[in-house]
């Protein structure tokens, strides 16, 4: 009797937790769909922005300004961008490992990096490495706000051309499909180093072909306003993508977790069945057995 108290008392408790998994899989799926669209709603001005400012790097006419050039890196920044929670499988872990493997490398080259780490996930893992962290955010959730972005973009831009810093890097999930995703580090600063997102505009680029610009009313102005927005939209296409990734993550998780708990009270039930048949089946053993000895 009480290994059959027992099996019940586990599959209730499955019961509740695949009742919590599955909630969770379906906000996730719903958050998913919020941040998808976000996403694919910048992507195209993310994209055409890109192509431009690696047009001008290869334009003769924008060679002299700060964003585009490119000098020797002796300090950078590196932002690490995980999530505030967990239950989202290996989505940090992958980050966290291209994250390491960068500052790895940095120390290999005795560059000088500075680590950023946004989401409470990649700050704890890198306080219990002892990484040290220069800024840390985690203001950023599902719904990346630019408002919030724009003080960071900011500060980095600033950095860049003071002379600060020579290089932006950027570590996080990038989004490619709904079926995939993979870690990235992405050098943001000096725009230069921004691919292109056509294969006409690769084509361009292997062949060094240089693309003419008429400037009105000058190309100082214009690219003043044009260059320091492609890296903002950059940046922040960079945390559409996290938030997309995040939740696509988190929602394999919670399915296969709902999975597992929906196999394991069919185990359960199975086995409390067979206990019960098994006690029953006794019960009535000795009940025959002590109507015979009265006998």
């Amino acid at each position: 009797m009480a290994k059959t108290r027992e099996l019940v008392s586990r599959r209730k408790a499955i019961r509740n937790i695949r009742k919590i998994t599955r909630t969770m899989e379906l906000i996730a799926t719903a958050r998913f769909k919020k941040a998808l669209d976000r996403a694919t709603e910048a992507e195209a001005f993310t994209i055409k922005i890109a192509e431009v400012a690696a047009d001008l790097a290869r334009s003769g006419s924008s060679s002299q300004h700060p964003l585009l050039a490119t000098r020797p890196v002796k300090k950078a920044i590196l932002l690490v961008i995980c999530s505030n929670r967990g239950l989202c499988g290996g989505y940090n872990t992958g980050i966290l490992r291209e994250a390491n493997a960068r500052i790895r490398k940095a120390k290999e080259q005795g560059l000088a990096l500075d680590v950023e780490a946004s989401g409470k996930r990649g700050i704890n893992s890198f306080k219990y490495q002892r990484v040290v962290t220069v800024a840390s955010y985690t203001q950023f959730d599902d719904k990346p706000k630019w408002e919030d972005l724009e003080p960071i973009a900011r500060k980095y831009l600033a950095a860049f051309l003071a002379g600060e810093i020579d290089q932006v890097d950027v570590a996080y999930m990038k989004f490619l499909s709904p079926a995939r995703q993979t870690p990235v580090v992405e050098t943001l600063l000096p725009l230069s180093g921004l691919p292109t997102a056509t294969a006409k505009k690769a084509q361009a680029a292997k062949a060094e072909v240089a693309i003419d610009y008429e400037f009105v009313p000058n190309a100082e102005e214009i690219l003043d306003e044009l260059l320091p927005q492609s890296f903002r939209t950059r940046l922040f296409k960079c945390f559409l993508d996290a938030a997309v990734s995040e939740q696509i993550a988190r929602r394999v998780t919670m399915k296969a977790a709902t999975e597992n708990a929906d196999s394991m009270i069919k185990l359960l039930s199975r086995q409390y069945n067979r206990a019960r048949q098994a006690s029953i089946t006794k019960e009535i053993s000795e009940v025959i057995g002590g109507a015979a000895a009265l006998e």
